[in-house]
This record gives structure tokens, C-alpha cells and sequence, in this order.
């Protein structure tokens, strides 16, 4: 069945600029501004108020109508993360050998270095994405907290470091030791 149209609504609070051209999205506000293309999706995007964008989709299937949100989330995305921006909390787990992390900066990205963990001579270490920004936490003891203003960057960081520390060959049940994400929000968290 063919949807013969469908359309999402999205609101532009005050303070952020949306410009779109060739379905390459920039979004623009007092954190910084963040780019994204869209052009392999097949929407069209009017402007038909200052504050609003509408995304339309004419004669699509039911796979091709879920876009649709999907482009309207990903904006909305963009748009806090230029306004509020995104923070992450990852704890170390470890039963015997305490996990060393180190932080170090490399041009735009930060480097995570992670030694002993379960007591291996290894050291690993993960490029972070550009705009992701990594510290120790001062007020809570094993924690790194992430924080950037594109939610892609800064989960997918999360990830990486997750991963990398993921225990091979050992009944996970019995060794949990690793780096988790203890805690999502918002740099600036309302009041």
C-alpha cells in the first residue's frame, strides 16, 4: 500500500538556526553548530514558518513513511545537542586488579588508555571522536564522563570504550570487569 502523503512537524526553539539545503541539515546555536546529510533519504523539507520545518514524503511505502520520524529525531537530536549538549558517566567495574585509565589529547581527539585490567600487560587504547570531550570525574571515584555536543559522537565513544574492555574466554557471569555507561543526560541540565 501507498501512503499518498505524509508529513512531521518540527519546532525550532529560539536561539537555533536550521538551515537546510540539499538535505544536508546544519544546526546552529550557542554550544556550536553541527552538520549532517540526509541525502540518501528521498524527503523534501519546507519552511512554511519561521519556527517550524515540515518533512514531507509524497507516495511512499510504510518502510519509506518511517523515515520520516526518524529525520524529524535525528534534527531534534542536533538541536539539543547545540542548546543543552550530551553527557555520558561510565564506571569502572573490577573485582581484583583496579583499572588504570589515562587521558590524553592528540590535535582535536582524546586518546583513552586503559591498563591492568584484569591484571593483563595489554594497554589499550581508543580514539575518541572529534567534539568528544573525556574526564575524570573529581567528585566520584572510577568514573569517566564524556560529554559533546552530537549524541552520535559521543554514544559511539562510549561504545568503543565499552567494547574494547569487553572479557574473552571467562564465564562472563563470574568476571564483569569492564568500563559501563552508568548514566545519560545533559550538560545543561534544567533547573
Amino acid at each position: 500500500m501507498k501512503y499518498i502523503h505524509s508529513e512531521e512537524l518540527l519546532e525550532i526553539p529560539e536561539g537555533v538556526k536550521v538551515a537546510i539545503k540539499t538535505r544536508n541539515v546544519v544546526v546552529e546555536g550557542p554550544r556550536g553548530k553541527l552538520s549532517k546529510s540526509l541525502g540518501h533519504l528521498a524527503v523534501s523539507f519546507t519552511h512554511p514558518k519561521k519556527n517550524l520545518i515540515k518533512i514531507e514524503l509524497h507516495h511512499g511505502s510504510r518502510k519509506s513513511v518511517a523515515t520520516l520520524r526518524t529525520v524529524r529525531t535525528l534534527i531534534n537530536n542536533m538541536i539539543l545537542g547545540v542548546t543543552k549538549g550530551y553527557k555520558y558517566k561510565m564506571r569502572y567495574v573490577y573485582a581484583h586488579f583496579p583499572i588504570n585509565v589515562n587521558l590524553e589529547k592528540k590535535g582535536e581527539q582524546m586518546e583513552v588508555e586503559i591498563r591492568n585490567f584484569i591484571g593483563e600487560k595489554i594497554v589499550r587504547r581508543i580514539m575518541c571522536r572529534p567534539g568528544v570531550d573525556v574526564e575524570v570525574s573529581k567528585t566520584q571515584k572510577d568514573e569517566l564522563i564524556l560529554s559533546g555536543n552530537s549524541v552520535e559522537d559521543v554514544s559511539q565513544s562510549a561504545a568503543d570504550i565499552q567494547q574494547i574492555c569487553r572479557v574473552r574466554n571467562k564465564d562472563i557471569r563470574k568476571f564483569l570487569d569492564g568500563l559501563y555507561v552508568s548514566e545519560k543526560g545533559h550538560i545543561l541540565e534544567e533547573s
